[in-house]
């Protein structure tokens, strides 16, 4: 077991920084998945069918997680608990930016 501390990296999604502390050996990990989901984010608010940073953020995790509960149908299962808990973590990671951002827009 490690006893380095987590690092905070700064990741952006929709063009607002975000900092997140992370353990070094998920750092790349972190990042493909800001990656992932600003693409998303920015493909629902491209579309323009959803307004607010808010609402596209609960469509792009709804979208996510029906992608992973889809790709582990095959095992004609609802995903398990690894893909549960996989979930359950993006779920908090998104709620966490979400409650910064409006804390930085409350400040503003």
């Amino acid at each position: 077991m490690s006893d380095e501390q987590p690092k905070a990296i700064n990741i952006s999604i929709l063009g607002k920084e975000y900092l997140i502390a992370c353990g070094e050996e998920e750092r790349s990990e972190l990042i493909s998945a800001a990656d992932y989901l600003d693409d998303k984010m920015r493909e629902i608010r491209d579309h323009g069918k959803v307004i607010g940073t808010d609402r596209i953020a609960v469509m792009a995790a709804l979208n996510i997680a029906h992608e992973l509960l889809s790709q582990s149908s095959g095992s004609n299962s609802k995903g398990g608990p690894d893909v549960e808990n996989r979930i359950k973590s993006i779920q908090s990671k998104i709620e966490d930016a979400l409650f910064r951002s409006r804390q930085l827009e409350l400040e503003a």
